[in-house]
């Protein structure tokens, strides 16, 4: 966005311009401060852009108008029992007052619009009070022809691994329509021709996809609601130093820009949300699980997530603080392209897809498959052989792999041999030739194999309960019976992915009080300090009891914090 005259003074500077940084920005713009984002990237988004966008936000006016009203009781109930001694009443509490605030805000009175979770579960439905829908929200797919050309300019684009050939998938209908395709559906295949078509069209005339899902919709709609209500946004301009008074009270802060080296003053704060440390080696090294150099590890982050705005704020006396799980695991593959490059694929959805199964190297199962994605990674962690590099195979049947994407391979009509041919997907007549080549223990694979074969049938997974829960039978496939989320593997050729640990983002993050203030390591708040997004510590506290306590967290406490500036600033004119 171009930049407004201006003499270097702002209510609020704000570092970082994702999820977190953006809602902070609009939420105290809406309410008459002058505010200044500060990117460090050439776009925005940060990791939020190449997510699937959706966030969890219990007891919004969405849910209630899908007919669910529930008691801020009940759902700390389920956080009680997912988080255990890391549950912490005063930021839960100000989380899930927030979070129905935060979608009623942006909703009504911004261009951010949002479609209801109506089918999305917790993940943990052997839990008091797990929530079976309407706890999530995402955002609303927008053309980008209805986004102003600033913000187009500015939009962080589609993850290529996540999409089909730069064509963002929505998961609900949008994705249940290009997967009944695979199954000759008519009515899919027509959803796909008319999606694929204006994709294609897009591409000619913008060299882009122009169709916005996930991520990508949710950081255009908040650039918008950016831009609409006035604030200034600065791209590839990274923050260096923070500035203070003679009381230690934050008052601006010094960045790199296109034009040099330029101080910037914020009379009432500034917002710290350059999006955790996911790419800063040492950091992992020291925090992330067997990993004793750093490197044994994929983000899905982009590279300024690099952690300098928590060096920002450990330089004027903020506290990093683990957490349980110091990152946002998520299981990964590596996908190689002719051109050297290495891409990252999630494994999001494929996993509680039946006919699928993950082996460590002996051959063995290590996790409920169809649970979440962190759960995956911390079973590697735990089952990998030690003396061996962390990972996995997820292998799967001919049935499967024609009716379900395996990794970044997709069903048909997509053909498998570019994935065969550059190594990413390794194939075999036999489970024990498929053993060979990966370097399983055959004998475990085939008794592993066998015995998954069997619960399947019966559709009870007595291993490890696989598809007994509302969230694994959501990601199974209904008409598979009688368990959604199981069945055998039986038919060659077989199939293999290797998957390595990888990360979403980080937890671990600077410790801040339940109105996002940075407090030091006496847990007092440092003035005119906040941190949103990965910079601040989770609230989940290294947990993942649902999908989205990534992004829900951080527009929640980014609007808090920019409701809270915007307070500050109001009170000081008085």
């Amino acid at each position: 966005m171009p930049s407004k005259p201006s003499d270097g003074t702002y209510d609020i500077v704000v570092v970082g311009a994702g999820a977190g940084g953006l809602a902070a920005a609009v939420s105290a713009a809406h309410r008459g401060s002058s505010v200044l984002v500060l990117e460090a990237d050439e776009t925005c988004g940060g990791a939020t852009a190449w997510s699937g966008g959706w966030l969890w936000a219990p007891r919004s006016i969405l849910a209630k108008a899908e007919g669910v009203d529930e008691s801020i009781d009940d759902v700390k109930s389920y956080l009680r029992a997912a988080l255990g001694d890391d549950y912490d009443e005063e930021r839960i509490t100000a989380f899930l007052e927030a979070a129905p605030e935060m979608i009623e805000f942006f909703h009504t009175r911004t261009a951010l619009k949002f479609v209801p979770g109506s089918k999305i579960n917790d993940i943990y439905g052997d839990l008091p009070h797990a929530g079976t829908g309407n706890r999530s929200a995402g955002a609303k797919p927008i053309n980008a022809r209805k986004l102003s050309p600033a913000v187009r300019r500015l939009l962080r684009g589609q993850l290529y691994e996540t999409s089909f050939l730069g064509m963002g998938i929505m998961a609900g209908p949008d994705l249940g329509a290009f997967l009944s395709a695979a199954r000759g559906s008519v009515k899919g295949l027509w959803h796909c021709f008319w999606r694929f078509g204006f994709h294609l069209w897009d591409l000619v005339l913008h060299r882009r996809g122009w169709q916005l899902v996930n991520g990508t919709a949710l950081v255009g709609r908040l650039l918008q609601s950016a831009e609409d209500a006035g604030v200034e946004i600065r791209v590839t301009s990274p923050a260096r130093r923070i500035l203070t008074d003679g009381d230690g009270r934050v008052t601006g802060v010094v960045a790199d820009t296109p034009d040099g080296e330029m101080t910037f003053h914020a009379r009432a704060g500034v917002v710290l949300a350059g999006g955790g440390f996911p790419n800063d080696v040492e950091r992992r090294r020291e925090r992330f699980p067997r990993t004793p150099t750093g490197r044994e590890h994929w983000t899905l982050a982009p590279r300024t997530a690099d952690g300098s705005g928590i060096t920002l704020g450990e330089s004027v006396g903020g506290v990093l603080v683990q957490a349980a799980s110091a990152g946002a695991w998520c299981p990964v593959s590596l996908v190689p392209y002719r051109n050297g490059r290495t891409g990252v694929f999630p494994h999001i959805m494929d996993r509680a897809k039946p006919g699928s199964i993950g082996v460590v190297s002996t051959g063995k199962r290590f996790v409920n498959e169809a649970n979440g994605y962190f759960d995956y990674v911390t079973g590697m962690f735990q089952a990998a052989p030690e003396g061996e590099p962390v990972q996995s195979w997820q292998i799967a049947d001919a049935t499967f792999v024609r009716r379900f994407p395996l990794g970044m391979a997709k069903p048909r009509p997509v053909p498998l041999f570019p994935y065969l041919s550059s190594g990413y997907l390794v194939r075999a007549r036999t489970l024990p030739e498929l053993a060979a080549k990966c370097g399983i223990d055959p004998d475990g694979l085939l008794a592993t194999v066998e015995k998954f074969n069997a619960d399947a049938r019966r559709g009870v997974d007595t291993e490890f309960q696989r598809g007994s829960t509302p969230f694994n039978r959501y990601g199974g496939d209904v008409s598979y019976t009688p368990n959604p989320s199981l069945a055998p593997l039986e038919k060659g050729p077989f199939y293999a992915v290797r998957v390595v640990p990888g990360s979403f983002g980080t937890f671990a993050g600077l410790a801040t009080d339940g109105h996002a203030r940075v407090v030091d390591a006496d847990g007092r708040p440092i003035e005119g300090l906040y941190a949103v997004g990965a910079d601040q510590a989770n609230v989940m506290a290294g947990h993942y009891p649902a999908g989205g306590v990534n992004i829900g967290p951080a527009l929640a406490f980014g609007y808090v914090a920019g409701r809270e500036l915007a307070r500050m600033k109001k009170e000081a004119l008085r």
